[in-house]
């Protein structure tokens, strides 16, 4: 296998969960206890994180994290959980292999590139360039704290343990790498929404950015059988800060997806 994945429970529904962008597999801990039994959750680290291979800077970001993903797929069907880039990954594999994915679960995804049209895509655009100006000038704690002003838990880097602080610097770069998958949808993600056949959960936190309302607008649209769920008072990280409620929605897309 490629990398590191995690391993929760040994129950007959196998599910296949991937993380957000600086976080590594165990992020998901929470919200897997909350889930219950019944469930074999598989949560690979994805390349640059915890004990993944880096990423290749010559290579297509998303098509390198997808390529990496696939020798972790449980066999069978099994359901699709994803979190911010992690969700971008899954809706892939929704779309890239219908036949294998039970149900689909999309928390907060950053496709920004499905806001396009909107009234948000170009504001959040200038409103990221301050990151993109702080790591091109090499202060990469800078921009850690930048970025994670906007899309970190509240209190930012600075509330981290200095170990979570340094993984997180230590990584920033992912998030540039990341903009042709994201702004110019290098996977062609946006145009096959409609090919997604599987129950789709899009989830948000009640405090989420405006963009990510408009992606999932787009993606609510589209995607032909979605549910909608926003979690009050949870921001870009609600897996991590609201375990439960994310949890208790996921139990009842899976009891309604066979």
């Amino acid at each position: 296998m490629s990398g590191f994945a995690r391993t929760w429970g040994d129950g007959p529904r196998e599910v296949l969960a991937l993380h957000c962008s600086l976080a590594h597999s165990g992020a998901w801990e929470g919200m897997v206890r909350a889930l219950g039994p019944g469930l074999r959750v598989t949560a690979p680290d994805i390349l640059g994180h915890g004990k993944a291979p880096d990423i290749d800077p010559s290579r297509d970001l998303h098509d390198q994290c997808h390529e990496a993903v696939l020798p972790h797929l449980p066999e069978g069907r099994f359901d699709a959980v994803g979190h911010s880039f992690g969700a971008t990954l899954a809706l892939r594999l929704a779309e890239e292999m219908p036949d294998r994915i039970r149900s689909l679960t999309l928390i907060e995804p950053v496709l920004f590139a499905a806001a396009k049209g909107s009234g948000e895509f170009r504001p959040y655009r200038e409103t990221i360039s301050h990151y993109d100006w702080l790591l091109a000038a090499g202060t990469r704690e800078a921009a850690a704290r930048e970025f994670l002003r906007l899309w970190g838990a509240a209190g930012g880097l600075d509330d981290m343990p200095e170990g979570q602080q340094r993984y997180m610097i230590d990584r920033i770069h992912f998030i540039k790498a990341s903009d042709d998958a994201l702004f110019h949808d290098s996977a062609d993600l946006v145009s096959r929404l409609a090919q997604v056949r599987a129950p789709t959960l899009l989830m948000q936190g009640g405090e989420c950015l405006p963009i990510t309302a408009a992606v999932l607008d787009r993606m609510e649209q589209d995607i032909p059988d979605t549910t909608r769920v926003s979690v009050p008072g949870a921001g870009h990280m609600v897996p991590i800060t609201h375990p439960v409620p994310v949890a208790g929605a996921i139990a009842d897309l899976f009891a309604r997806s066979g």
